[in-house]
């Protein structure tokens, strides 16, 4: 017997509510925050500071992507960043805990247990790492449970409907439905809490709750900071080499994920390209080589046409590429939550557009006869049933009364069923997502999107986007020509490809849903799992020498070899499915960078992988940066740096671009020299002098400002 829930207890304090947790369940909280923007920032600060006034409490912080504001790492990388971090941040909270970590202040009554990290953010932190969970996204809640949580809370809006006051989960519908329902079942002490912020979007569908979810609810104005914005990263000419093959991958009519990052928003560019100037998109891929390398490969699994039946989005992140996207008429590719009407409109015997009886027939070709009542109301909330048909005890009553058994397979009922059809399908959805994250322009685009167009999208746990486990003959139904693609760090010879951890155990990021999604590539018939990896490591302003991330072997994976697919360089594309090992190690051979093929090639000769004959054919002889941009010089004006718009002004980029000009300078200048020659220096443009305002270098008065300023104003003019 289920006890009915009543409404939550509400506070316009996070004090208030942190009293009232500590009352309820001790001295021992073990609190659940979800991953990324979903955090109640304000709720957890008051919980951390109460936690180090109080070493008789103990916090433990069960989460993944703890957001970090930019730092700048010097004084004059602060003169530069802090006027944009106040304008694109605001009053959006830092998050207390931290900024304890990073000074390595964090109270030995609190452990901070991520098992997701901003990439490379903790490499240097012991308490991160050996607090680290290693675990599958769809993992994530059980794992968080078996931690011993105590306290689900997150971030929420709310709004009033005609059904009373429903609250929702927004960006995070993720993993905390589910840790509570595992709270639940248990029996173990536990609370739930909403923290209000009407800054976020409302999203309804799987993402709108009532009131009963949540045991405490804190509301008021102060706590509606602006979200945590994630400013765009520049686009590189490797990068969108990457994202045009990518893009020649993706099947019109078929399903996409994608992910955050230059990488990614390379894809959706490229996508862009393709649709709205496929002669462009051709010609740059032409221009690469990949139409004559890989021809074959993007007749059979994608294309270079106009996206005209659209993709649908199944992704585990909603990043603000979907919206540009759907923006552009490419995400329109509605899917619905009944099999059978997926299945008929994937082998277009069903025009969502327009029903007709003939559909019946179809039903019941695929052997749905009994119409349940789940069925029924799945059906009549899609449209095909009408509002005005009623369904009662395994009967359905049509609009003008008459009554039949709800049996598809009975003549006379299927005559009543064709006059109880409604005229077109409607309320499918475009995009299924597990959380979402962006820059401030993404948020303000979906609060501006209308009720109705915002219900394409649905918000849901990552264990129905995640994997095909829920419900595989839907899923596989609406997946239909899946492209997962994700990122990797380094891929090995052998098709194995690393993407959160390095050899020596420390951990980069996380696993996250990448293996989900390369495994659920292999399960779907015409689905493929694309990797994408730059294949040169070369960090501006490092006096390391360049690395390959094409390797021969590697002591850490994250996808093992016999999950291997298909993976993308700015030097091409390796298929790798079904192939064998000899075959594997050639195609990756043909993608990496031909600085490091050599040694590679030995290193796999020796192992005798590949024949101690074989040679590297020479159209994959010539991969070097150099070629790359000559190849796409033509299309500069195709391929911005900032393809969906940036947070920094154009000010901002240039001066950008100058000090890491200014920054190469210094690093391999004489100290003498550069002291000698800024002494002398005196002819200030007048050009120059906003850009030296900004970094309050107009008057300089130690040497190293002089130097700066000198190597400052040589790069603004270069």
């Amino acid at each position: 017997m289920t006890t009915a829930r009543s409404a939550p207890d509400l506070f316009d304090t996070v004090d208030a509510a942190v009293e009232a947790l500590i009352a309820k369940l001790g001295k021992d909280i073990r609190i659940g925050l979800p991953l990324g923007l979903g955090k109640p920032t304000q709720l957890i600060n008051a919980l951390y500071l109460k936690a180090k006034s109080d070493p008789s409490l103990k916090l433990t912080i069960l989460t993944a992507l703890s957001l970090e504001k930019p730092v700048p790492s010097s004084e004059l990388e602060g003169r530069f960043l802090t006027p944009f971090i106040d304008r694109v941040f605001g009053d959006c909270p830092d998050l207390a805990y931290m900024l304890d970590l990073r000074a390595n202040k964090l109270p030995p009554n609190v452990l901070v247990k991520e098992f997701f990290f901003k990439p490379g953010s903790n490499l240097g932190s012991a308490h991160a790492q050996q607090s680290y969970i290693s675990t599958n996204y769809t993992f994530a809640a059980r794992d968080v449970f078996h931690q011993g949580c105590n306290v689900a809370a997150q971030l929420i809006c709310k709004r009033e409907t005609a059904d009373g006051l429903r609250y929702s989960l927004s960006c995070n519908p993720d993993t905390g439905p589910e840790l509570v329902e595992l709270m639940r079942a248990s029996g173990r002490p536990h609370v739930v809490v909403g923290l209000v912020n009407q800054n976020l979007p409302y999203m309804a569908n799987d993402a709108e709750v009532t009131p009963e979810l949540f045991d405490y609810v804190i509301d008021a104005p102060r706590y509606h900071t602006k979200l945590f914005s994630t400013p765009k990263l520049a686009v590189t000419t490797p990068d969108y080499a990457i994202g045009l093959c990518a893009a020649a991958l993706i099947r019109d009519g078929g399903t996409l994920q994608v992910g955050i990052g230059a990488l990614g928003d390379a894809v959706v560019h490229a996508a862009h390209l393709r649709h709205r100037e496929p002669d462009v998109f051709r010609a740059a891929l032409t221009s690469l080589g990949a139409l004559a390398q890989h021809g074959a490969l993007i007749d059979a699994q994608g294309g270079l046409t106009p996206f005209q039946q659209g993709l649908y989005g199944a992704t585990e992140m909603f990043v603000d590429g979907f919206m540009h996207l759907y923006q552009a008429g490419i995400l329109k590719r509605a899917v619905y939550d009944f099999w059978a009407l997926q299945q008929l409109i994937n082998e277009g015997r069903c025009n969502p557009a327009a029903l007709t009886p003939d559909v019946l027939d179809h039903l019941e070709a695929l052997g749905v006869r009994v119409i349940r009542t789940q069925d029924f109301e799945l059906l009549q909330h899609h449209g095909f049933f009408s509002e005005a048909t009623r369904y009662d005890a395994g009967h359905l009553i049509a609009p003008d009364g008459e009554r039949v058994i709800a049996n598809v397979a009975d003549p006379r009922s299927r005559a009543v069923m064709a006059r109880c059809l409604g005229s077109a399908l409607k309320n499918g959805i475009v995009l299924h997502g597990g959380f979402f994250l962006g820059p401030n322009a993404f948020y303000d685009e979906l609060r501006a999107m209308s009720d109705e167009a915002r219900a394409t999208i649905c918000m849901t746990g990552v264990y129905k986007v995640n994997q095909l486990d829920h419900n595989p003959r839907l899923y596989k139904a609406q997946r239909q020509h899946a492209r997962f693609i994700n990122t990797g760090i380094l891929a090995t010879l052998s098709g194995a490809v690393m993407s959160d951890g390095l050899e020596d155990g420390r951990v980069v990021s996380g696993v996250g849903g990448q293996y989900n999604f390369v495994a659920m590539a292999h399960q779907l018939p015409a689905g493929r799992s694309i990797l994408l990896i730059r294949a040169v490591r070369d960090k501006e302003g490092k006096t390391t020498a360049p690395s390959s991330n094409i390797v021969f072997n590697y002591g850490h994976i994250t996808i093992p070899r016999h999950l291997r697919d298909i993976v993308i360089t700015e030097y091409g594309i390796a298929d790798l499915r079904s192939k064998t090992d000899n075959e594997v190690a050639k195609a990756l051979l043909n993608i990496a960078d031909s600085r490091f093929q050599d040694v590679l090639l030995a290193q796999v000769k020796e192992s005798g992988k590949v024949e101690a004959s074989y040679v590297i054919p020479e159209a994959f002889r010539h991969n070097t940066p150099q070629a790359l941009e000559k190849k796409l010089a033509a299309f500069s004006k195709d391929l911005p740096a900032f393809p969906f718009g940036t947070d920094l002004t154009a000010d901002e980029i240039k001066l950008g671009k100058a000090l890491k000009t200014v920054k190469a300078a210094a690093a391999k200048s004489n100290k003498l020299k550069l002291a000698f020659d800024a002494w002398r220096f005196k002819d200030i443009p007048t050009s120059a002098v906003p850009y030296l305002e900004r970094m309050g270098l107009t008057d300089p008065r130690t040497m190293q400002d002089k130097v700066v300023r000198m190597l400052l104003v040589r790069a603004l003019q270069g």
